[in-house]
């Protein structure tokens, strides 16, 4: 029988198909997705969309090398894109380029220190909001080229504020034709839903450009992709002066940030629903080799962006294979369908960014979270701080709410009172196991969280204030849950058996671990009677005399 996280996992528009052709069609649907999105991406980055387009098929083929997910389609992303706007505009596209290769650098050297272990301290609940308010992000960003007008804020609220301010000046075609697009992605998601052999993504673009050179729609004021030209990708290093390559490397750390937040919450998120694992470290990798190759190319940055993963999920890849797959599909689109791409309406692509991410719309994983009591406010939290502050912000926000609830729970002084089970020699927590009962003159204790330099001493005060309440005569600290200690707790444990003497009680240690008995033994042989079970601490106690009171010699 599987375990849980080994369950297979079909998707519904790739079910009954193998593994190569799922692929196969997941990275012809995918293709669609990526083109539009790099289209829409190079407007927001500010610059032509050959140079979005070389990031797309470098991020593609190089992420496979490295990666773990599926699902994940390494290309420029909306909030990278922004990012690298703002390093164009301060130091031209030279430092702008120079800027993707820095940040591709220290993904690599984060990997190689395997620095993704701070994914870790990322919950679920902050993914899922950040997850659910960037892909609300995106889809307002995409609503200005729907309504045909030109919007210069970039938070969420100014920008909606902005675009109703603008209603009387939407253009009526761009709108009915983005929203015919968006009923078409709807209705033929639906319809094709038993034929994933017809990427929908591709049919709507097709339609798009049919629809565009049979009406006209460039004459009528309808935004169009235009021309793609096509060159030689530079390989070759940014030539900058030392002030531009030191703002480079202002900026790198903050697209790292930027790049593995989206990345490892959209490749993470989805690998939940799926039952998949990937690895952070190496998640780190591929983003660094791809980011450096394209900063060689001088292509825009690429990270695992929410609204192309979801679209790979949705169309039901099966391997890493089908981002190849839309790399070549990609590749075969820009060399047969160059003249014909020119007359793709910007609505269409909108729409098309837009159905792909109506998934991640319905705030379902949000509302599971607000459902658990303990971590919703995390999830609130990084929801709103993306969608009031942006995506830099709000991942800020997210990584250090994650950190402080992982600190103040550690920190909190949670200690239980054991019993015994009648007729077993098991011992429970008495508060939620009433008929446990309490053995005389011995008060055992369980600190429900790792011993360290945050908690040690507060935890060692509950205990002894415990022990002095009920008289006492042994205490038995149960470690289970201690893999190691630091030297704050073991001076805290040294004073509590100093203290423990004074009233005349003895402390004993049960269930230590390997390296916690390793470092106790460096405080000097003896100085803690040791168990490895509850039940042999108890015991032993029980044999022994209790200590007479008073200061404890030579334990200093």
């Amino acid at each position: 029988m599987k375990q849980p996280h080994e369950r297979a996992w079909r998707a519904p528009a790739a079910a009954g198909l193998r593994p190569a052709w799922s692929d196969l069609l997941a990275g012809l649907s995918l293709a669609g997705v990526l083109l539009s999105g790099a289209v829409a991406y190079a407007g927001i980055a500010g610059v032509a969309p050959l140079h979005a387009l070389l990031a797309t098929l470098a991020g593609l083929v190089v992420y496979p090398l490295f990666g773990t997910s599926r699902f994940a389609a390494v290309a420029p992303t909306s909030s990278a894109a922004a990012v690298f706007a703002s390093a164009l505009a301060a130091g031209g596209p030279a430092m702008a380029y120079a800027l993707v290769g820095l940040t591709g650098a220290l993904f690599v050297a984060a990997a190689v220190l395997r620095a993704g272990f701070l994914g870790a301290y990322i919950s679920r609940a902050v993914l899922r909001g950040f997850a659910w308010a960037l892909a609300l992000t995106i889809v307002l960003r995409q609503l200005p080229q729907i309504a045909g007008v030109h919007v210069a804020a970039t938070q969420s609220g100014a920008l909606a504020w902005e675009l109703l301010a603008q209603a009387p000046r939407w253009h009526g075609p761009s709108l009915v034709l983005g929203a015919a697009a968006l009923a078409l992605w709807f209705g033929l998601g639906h319809g094709l839903r038993r034929r994933p052999f017809v990427p929908t993504v591709l049919v709507v673009l097709a339609l798009g450009v049919a629809a565009s050179a049979a009406l006209g729609l460039g004459a009528r004021g309808v935004a169009m992709v235009g021309d793609i030209a096509l060159q030689p990708p530079a390989w070759r290093l940014p030539a900058l002066n030392a002030e531009h390559w030191l703002r480079a490397a202002e900026l790198a750390p903050a697209l790292l940030l930027i790049l593995f937040a989206e990345s490892w919450g959209s490749v993470r998120a989805l690998a939940l629903q799926a039952g998949d694992r990937v690895d952070a470290n190496r998640e780190l990798a591929a983003l660094g080799m791809a980011n450096l190759a394209c900063g060689r190319l001088q292509g825009l940055p690429v990270g695992a962006g929410l609204s192309a993963a979801s679209a790979s999920f949705a169309a039901g890849a099966r391997s890493l294979w089908a981002g190849v797959a839309a790399a070549l599909a990609l590749a075969g689109l820009l060399w047969l369908t160059r003249p014909a791409l020119a007359l793709l309406p910007q609505p269409v692509v909108a729409a098309v960014v837009v159905g792909s991410l109506a998934r991640g719309l319905w705030p379902r994983a949000l509302l599971r979270s607000l459902r658990l009591e303990q971590d919703a406010w995390l999830a609130a939290a990084a929801a709103a701080g993306v969608l009031l502050g942006g995506a830099l912000p709000g991942m800020l926000l997210a990584v250090a709410l994650s950190l402080l609830a992982a600190i103040r729970r550690f920190a909190q002084p949670l200690v239980s009172e054991l019993g015994r089970l009648p007729g077993t020699r098991n011992y429970v927590d008495r508060a939620t196991h009433p008929e446990a009962q309490a053995v005389d003159g011995t008060l055992i204790m369980r600190p429900e969280e790792p011993l360290f330099f945050a908690n040690a001493e507060q935890v060692c005060a509950v205990a002894r204030r415990r022990a002095e309440a009920v008289g006492a005569r042994r205490v038995v600290l149960s470690l289970e849950v201690c893999d190691d200690l630091d030297g704050t707790a073991l001076e805290a444990l040294d004073e509590f058996a100093v203290d423990l003497h004074r009233l005349g009680a003895e402390l004993l240690l049960a269930r230590v671990k390997d390296r916690p008995r390793t470092a106790m033994q460096r405080l000097g042989d003896g100085i803690f009677p040791m168990f490895w079970s509850v039940d042999d601490a108890v015991r032993a106690g029980a044999t022994a005399d209790p200590p007479a009171a008073g200061p404890s010699p030579g334990r200093r």
